[in-house]
């Protein structure tokens, strides 16, 4: 799983990407603006795209073209199709801007949301080639994604997830392990920026090379000698039948809507079905998002027909400028996803018929996550969240690419069956229970999912020793709560037009 930067070289270390985007790509320093005394001139953004300053080596695509061209096509689309468009400020020309990227950061709303944090948290890039790549579940790394859990010194790292057979699961790593240097740099107290340059360049490989990375696990030390590699990454692991004496409880660890993601789901959903579950409790604490129709299949199969039929999973609101689009539906049938096995377009898709499911949620369930609760919920399909708020990303993109980088900019809300889609400042979870990191993911001992057990048959969210306080491992931090290492491409709901 790719690794993301995690610190500026100003000292303290700032963290740069919050839980739910807004960070990521390869943004340049944005040059200081100066205020123009007229309006940037628009034009149709289909005039100018493709028109590129360094047209890319063997691409179809590229065209000659300038500087001015890139900004004028970022500024124009912006227009076009942002669907805060008029609260973008006006004081940005871009003479002004040494790149359309950075030019891109800043047309974006000011506002902020009711508590406070900004309404447009999701503003980003990437280059087209690694937001390609992540589509098929390739990322450059070492295979295991890291929990930011406390970002002043004393500070620590997590590792939540290591994907089967790669550097990381050969190396050993295992869930629970915490950070402690990288390539020799102290990571949990590093004073200076030749240290932080050091962790980047470990923690955010640009290319592939071997790093050691030194973690403690129970308070005994864990060196790994880590090759970066592009990895291909599982949407769906950890699926199991839980036996319980009310009857079986379907488990699985969804980590993200992608190409991948369609026939892996349709592939545990067929064995839930055939293993006849009651229940299902859908790990999603770590998913960001990804397709929307990934979603709507999923939430398809979870309901059934009987919930579902001729009924909308979301409703995409665009600008004035957009023209309106017909709702998604819950797609009965596959969508054909590209990429690696894909499952043929048009596939019945297999429903367990479920009146109730539980999610397993954090800060770091987004947009596509968030859309399988709220499209649930609007069509009266009783949703339990056990863990904490998501992060409130009622938000999607059309991602375009022009000049070999891919920009996100929010394009639509969504809103269920109801009409319903306010929820930017996330969705309040059912049972408060803090993320456990000493014990795999899908065993029934660990916080959550035992949690969700016990409230699915009891109805009650006290722990059943009666205890008040939660242990360490699963305290949530005074100073932030748990940030996700990862893309801020991995936190969207995107359409396919």
């Amino acid at each position: 799983m790719h690794s993301l930067r995690l610190f500026s070289l100003a000292v303290p270390l700032v963290l740069l990407l919050s839980a739910c985007g807004g960070g990521g790509g390869e943004s340049a320093p944005v040059t200081p603006p100066v205020t123009s005394t007229g309006p940037t001139a628009l034009v149709a953004s289909s005039t100018v795209a493709n028109r590129c300053e360094k047209p890319r080596t063997g691409s179809s695509v590229d065209l000659p073209g300038t500087l001015p061209d890139e900004l004028t096509w970022v500024r124009s689309w912006i227009d076009e199709t942002y669907l805060w468009y008029r609260e973008v400020p006006a004081t940005y020309q871009p003479q002004n801007f040494a790149t359309p990227i950075s030019y891109f950061d800043v047309l974006k709303t000011t506002a902020t949301t009711a508590s406070g944090k900004p309404k447009d948290q999701f503003h980003f890039t990437y280059t087209t080639a690694e937001w390609e790549a992540s589509l098929n579940g390739v990322e450059l790394g070492y295979g295991m994604l890291l929990a930011l859990t406390r970002t002043t010194p004393p500070r620590k790292a997590v590792v939540t997830i290591v994907e089967p057979g790669s550097p990381a699961d050969l190396a050993g790593l295992r869930r629970g392990d915490e950070l402690q240097t990288v390539d020799g740099a102290d990571f949990i107290n590093a004073p200076d920026a030749a240290s932080v340059k050091i962790i980047n360049a470990g923690l955010s490989p640009a290319a592939q090379g071997t790093h050691t990375l030194a973690f403690s696990r129970n308070g005994s030390p864990v060196s790994a000698s880590l090759q970066a590699v592009e990895v291909n990454t599982s949407a769906v692991l950890n699926q199991r039948v839980i036996d319980t004496p009310t009857g079986k409880v379907g488990y699985l660890t969804f980590n993200t809507h992608n190409n991948v993601a369609e026939r892996q789901l349709v592939e545990a959903m067929r064995q839930f079905q055939a293993a006849g579950i009651s229940d299902l409790v859908l790990d999603v604490r770590y998913n960001g998002g990804g397709y929307l129709d990934v979603a709507s299949e999923l939430a398809y199969m979870i309901a059934g027909p009987q919930a579902t039929a001729g009924k909308t999973f979301e409703q995409v609101l665009f600008n004035d400028k957009t023209r309106p689009q017909a709702p998604v539906p819950f797609h009965a049938q596959s969508q054909g996803f590209a990429g690696p096995n894909p499952l043929p377009k048009g596939t019945p898709l297999p429903t367990l018929g479920l009146k109730r499911v539980t999610l397993l949620t954090t800060g770091n369930t987004c947009s596509a996550s968030e859309a399988i609760i709220n499209g649930l919920r609007g069509v009266d399909v009783q949703v339990n969240l056990i863990g904490g708020s998501t992060c409130g990303k009622p938000y999607g993109f059309y991602p375009t690419p022009n000049c070999g980088t891919t920009y996100f900019a929010v394009q639509f809300q969504g809103v269920n069956a109801k009409g319903f889609g306010d929820f930017a400042d996330g969705m309040a979870p059912t049972c408060d229970v803090k993320d456990d990191y000493q014990h795999p993911l899908g065993d029934p001992a660990e916080g959550m999912l035992a949690a969700a057990l016990r409230y699915r048959s009891s109805g009650n969210c006290t722990p059943a020793t009666g205890a008040i306080r939660l242990p360490g491992s699963m305290e949530r931090p005074a100073d932030t709560a748990m940030r996700l290492l990862r893309p801020a491409y991995k936190e969207i709901a995107v359409l396919n037009r």
